[in-house]
């Protein structure tokens, strides 16, 4: 029986190689299946929910690169502008402006920084900005912008309090309790508040506020405060006394104790000592104007008087021997005669 031998099919190797490969793939299936549904286990919600969620984050995607798009376009800033328009139209403008809380500084100056505001529609009103630009015054410790429909704009402010002087260069400048300064003042306006002198006082203002509190019965009577090289202070009293206090933070609040103990027993402010030199733990120097020359005065007199005193007794010696020697009476003769 005749056989018929068919040419050009599959070599055993390429059918073997293709039964690899289709299991290779039916193996990869069954581990990508298994795998997906451990993760499907996992998931503590339903496929139709995840498939929402996925839905979900889709629509926001293409809305997120819909706004992206409008906005390269300027269609929000068209779209603000004419909302501003509407609304200015409406009436909802800037036409009143009302400042509270000024007592001290100069109020026109928050009108410089308010004005430029006016006329303009309340919803493109940038209150944030404006506020930075009011921190910017010296005297504008905090301030607050509020809208007040229709038309108001409200301006709230917290001033800085004036709390000492500065004294620089032959001028006067107010400060607060920070040092910040506030303003320039003549000495009229700076009547009655404490003076700070020397390089670098007004960063050690409160440094020295915790000082006069450790002797709270003298604070009033402090007139100056001087920062001596950039190390400690010298105070002067109403009196016009001096007291040097040492250097350190401790150091001078128990010296400053330690005077107002002393004024309360002696009574030192208002007395002859001109300066308390407390720089020493140990010892007070006390210095009395023209006790020098009191003292000068007292050495010369203590002089003068001794040489009086020799000069009495040089006389009284030469008094005694011309007492003692022999006087001849009128109309007698001598020997010779």
């Amino acid at each position: 029986m005749a056989q018929t031998i068919r040419r050009g099919g599959k070599a055993v190797r390429k059918v073997a190689a293709a039964s690899g490969t289709k299991r290779k793939v039916n193996a990869a299936r069954r581990q990508t299946g298994s795998l997906l549904d451990q993760v499907m286990q996992w998931i503590p919600f339903s496929e139709e929910t995840l498939h929402r969620i996925l839905m979900v984050v889709i629509l926001g995607g293409a809305a997120l690169l819909a706004w992206i798009v409008a906005s390269m376009a300027g269609v929000p800033q068209l779209a603000e502008a004419e909302m501003a328009m509407i609304a200015s139209k409406s009436g909802f403008e800037v036409k009143r402006v009302e400042v509270r809380g000024v007592n001290r500084m100069n109020e026109l100056k928050i009108y410089e920084k308010v004005l430029g505001q006016r006329d303009q529609a309340m919803p493109r009103l940038d209150i944030a900005t404006l506020r930075d630009d009011l921190l910017q015054l010296s005297w504008v410790k905090d301030a607050r912008v509020s809208r007040q429909l229709p038309d108001t704009l409200v301006v709230d402010v917290v001033e800085r309090s004036p709390h000492a002087v500065l004294r620089r260069d032959g001028k006067l400048t107010l400060i607060d309790e920070t040092g910040h300064p506030l303003e320039n003042v003549n000495p009229a306006k700076a009547k009655g508040l404490l003076v700070l002198s020397g390089n670098g006082a007004e960063a050690r203002v409160p440094d020295l506020v915790h000082l006069l509190d450790a002797a709270p019965a003298l604070r009033p009577q402090v007139a100056e405060a001087e920062w001596i090289g950039s190390r400690r202070w010298n105070l002067t009293f109403k009196t016009r006394q001096v007291v040097a206090l040492p250097e350190g933070d401790t150091e001078a609040a128990s010296a400053l104790l330690t005077f107002a103990r002393m004024d309360g027993v002696d009574r030192l402010l208002g007395g002859k000592v001109a300066s308390f030199d407390m720089r020493n733990p140990d010892r007070i120097y006390m210095r009395v104007p023209g006790r020098a020359d009191e003292l000068a005065a007292a050495a010369r007199a203590e002089v003068t008087a001794k040489a009086n005193a020799a000069a009495a007794k040089t006389e009284a010696a030469r008094s005694a021997v011309a007492s003692a020697a022999p006087t001849k009476a009128p109309g007698s003769k001598t020997a010779q005669d």
